[in-house]
């Protein structure tokens, strides 16, 4: 069976950004509404929880039509044809957390990593890579579908055999992760939801940590979970910044970032925290005072300037006593799916070529 990486025990800090310490699961079975959780490989007419979130799985028989499946691996690969696509169901106009997995496993005892694409439609969603056989490589995409229906679709590049391990998709509010345009691909981010966002860990070694036993007030419109607020990058030296750099998968593509902060120090009335954040050196936020226990998302409706290197600094302001903290990042990649999906006439029909 498919079960989806979850566990971080470790001093972490997310990727190019913000802190989680002991990131144990959230349990998502309270409200699946909206969920879509497909195990490629899986047995026709199967279906399971998985005993860590609470999540429903069924097999993904009913969306694909050429195939093979590796059972004790549960996963589906597509040895013929140059492309081959699940139609999957959707509801027009809602917006969509839309999640590819891959785990190759050596499941065809060959030890040869494949390399193939991932579309979305007729559009390039992402290049599928490994860095090894037991490394899992999740593609997440939020996507707001024209149709009641959207094609996910692995193409061949002669380098290895396309194959899937899962498809999952989650139900967003309209109103957060807003674009002016395109889809907005997932470029780094953390653990566990109730949009079921994953969340991965990262050190870096000029910060340390804060940290509270108390629950964390997560109620804005992104509710980014407690377990990751709980948790806090400041630098080990007080007057230096939160320096936050990345070079761009696509140094020509446009950028959306969202940085989520909450005081988890209770402060005494002569100490203050204070900060600003600059972009690549021009101011990005003013002022800003992180609220005690409860979340603040910082983000911006434009997009960050295309460039090969971004460079974020969250600089104490100069009447602050304490440095600045960073709980939790994300940023987005925009995709310019230029092509549209079939019509909706010719869609009702599953391809494969």
């Amino acid at each position: 069976m498919w079960r989806t990486l979850k566990h971080f025990l470790l001093f972490a800090v997310l990727q190019f950004g913000g802190f989680a310490l002991n990131l144990t699961l959230l349990v998502h079975a309270q409200d699946q509404s909206g969920f879509i959780s497909i195990d490629c490989g899986l047995a026709t007419n199967s279906s399971y929880t998985e005993k860590e979130t609470g999540i429903n799985y069924i097999s993904d028989e009913s969306f694909i039509e050429t195939n093979e499946s590796k059972p004790y691996w549960s996963l589906r690969v597509f040895p013929q044809g140059t492309r081959n696509c699940y139609k999957i169901n959707v509801t027009r106009g809602t917006k969509y957390l839309i999640r590819a997995s891959f785990l190759y496993g050596n499941y065809d005892d060959q030890y040869r990593l494949p390399e193939f694409q991932l579309h979305l439609g007729p559009n390039l969603w992402d290049s599928v890579k490994f860095e090894s056989a037991s490394t899992v490589a999740n593609k997440e995409l939020i996507h707001v579908p024209l149709l009641n229906y959207i094609h996910v679709c692995l193409v061949d590049t002669n380098k290895g055999v396309p194959f899937i391990s899962a498809i999952e998709l989650r139900t967003l509010p309209n109103t957060i992760y807003q674009a002016q345009e395109g889809s907005l691909a997932l470029d780094s981010r953390y653990p566990d939801d109730i949009y079921d966002r994953f969340w991965y860990g990262y050190d870096r070694d000029e910060w340390t940590q804060l940290n509270t036993s108390s629950s964390i007030n997560t109620n804005n419109t992104y509710q980014p979970p407690s377990v990751v607020l709980a948790t806090a990058a400041t630098p080990k030296n007080v007057d230096d910044s939160v320096n936050i750099f990345w070079l761009p998968s696509d140094n020509t593509a446009k950028y959306y970032v969202y940085m989520h902060f909450a005081e988890v120090e209770k402060l005494p009335g002569n100490e203050s925290r204070q900060f600003n954040i600059t972009r690549n050196g021009e101011l990005y936020s003013g002022l800003f005072a992180p609220k005690y226990l409860s979340v603040s998302t910082i983000f911006s409706l434009s997009d960050w300037s295309r460039g090969q290197y971004i460079t974020l600094s969250i600089i104490k302001a100069g009447n602050s006593t304490l440095p600045p903290i960073l709980n939790a990042f994300e940023t987005y990649m925009v995709k310019d799916f230029a092509e549209p999906e079939t019509n909706q006439q010719d869609g009702n029909n599953y391809w494969s070529s």
